[in-house]
């Protein structure tokens, strides 16, 4: 009986010590990101975390904190610079006033089509992750929203139509791009759109048909001007250190992970871009193509913007662009 119970208790101690060093073994990340649940982003970013959990067999967790839960939009890309979290996911273009190569996809009629974007954005990486490197982050992955198209609480024949109005902006492009056109510039996130919009704060913006959907916009506004202007993109990002603290055979799965979160956000990007139009047109919004005025009133700013981004960005914005028009 008592080698039976030393035995017992020799066992026990085992499965205990395996279980401490399984936890010990085991590290985890907080990942905040803007969007809800519902968004394409999102949805890739839980598919991402889920991938590097059973690829790595648990050693890292990531948890992901949706809808700006953790950390609001302005707020994620220092939050994983200082440390406060590991890993998150943001609008690159909001980084604009910070370094105007970070606005390099918000100029209007640059890149207007899923290949024309993917393009711009290859010339860029290699300044984008340079650029955070030096901030201590390392760039995990990027994926483009759909088309930008303008949306109004009545029918437009121009941008000339919006002057004065109150017009949502999220990035400093967005916001030159109201001022350009006489608007007044409302800076409004992500999750908070709808209120604005409902309570006065906004009139109009440029968004994609994703927001669209995401805030049902039908229910605030009734019109939707399939102007394709640019693409912007969201950018995952890492902690340096975090990331070099992990086992190589983790950061391996870090990495596999993040290109096939790229490669498929790029393919549901452009594949859901069509529904989310039919989804607004069948809640009862216009979906329309943008008059002829309109068009010409957009090329005319994103001349202007073309010229400005080029001016700031120097010789790295114009590699950049040699790069992209090769």
């Amino acid at each position: 009986m008592i080698q039976r119970r030393t035995l017992l208790g020799a066992a026990f101690g085992v499965a205990l010590a395996a279980t401490a060093t399984s936890a010990m073994a085991q590290t985890k990340w907080d990942m905040p990101t803007p969007y809800a649940d519902g968004n394409f982003h999102t949805v890739n970013v839980r598919a991402f975390a889920a991938e590097i959990e059973k690829a790595t067999g648990g050693k890292l967790a990531i948890t992901v904190h949706s809808n700006a839960s953790l950390l609001k939009l302005p707020e994620i890309k220092r939050g994983v610079q200082t440390g406060q979290v590991q890993i998150g996911e943001t609008l690159i273009s909001t980084l604009g006033n910070e370094d105007t190569m970070f606005a390099f996809d918000s100029v209007p009629g640059l890149a207007t089509s899923y290949d024309a974007a993917r393009k711009l954005y290859n010339a860029a990486r290699p300044q984008l992750e340079s650029r955070f490197a030096k901030q201590g982050l390392m760039m995990l992955y990027s994926v483009a929203w759909p088309p930008q198209g303008i949306y109004a609480k009545k029918e437009l024949a121009s941008l000339a139509d919006l002057k004065g109005a109150k017009f949502r902006a999220y990035n400093p492009a967005t916001a030159r791009f109201a001022d350009l056109m006489g608007a007044s510039p409302i800076t409004v996130q992500a999750a908070e759109i709808a209120q604005a919009f409902r309570t006065g704060v906004a009139e109009s913006m440029i968004s994609s048909g994703a927001t669209g959907v995401d805030t049902q916009s039908w229910d605030y506004l009734t019109h939707y001007y399939d102007l394709s202007a640019f693409l912007p993109q969201n950018v995952v990002v890492v902690n340096k250190a975090a990331f070099d603290a992990l086992p190589s055979d983790v950061r391996a799965a870090v990495l596999a992970a993040a290109k096939a979160a790229e490669d498929r956000g790029w393919v549901q990007s452009a594949a859901l871009n069509e529904g989310y139009k039919k989804t607004m047109a069948e809640k009862g919004m216009k979906v329309l193509p943008p008059p002829a005025a309109m068009v010409a009133d957009v090329q005319r700013i994103g001349a202007t913007m073309a010229a400005e981004w080029a001016a700031r960005a120097g010789a790295d914005g114009a590699a950049v662009l040699e790069a992209y028009r090769k």
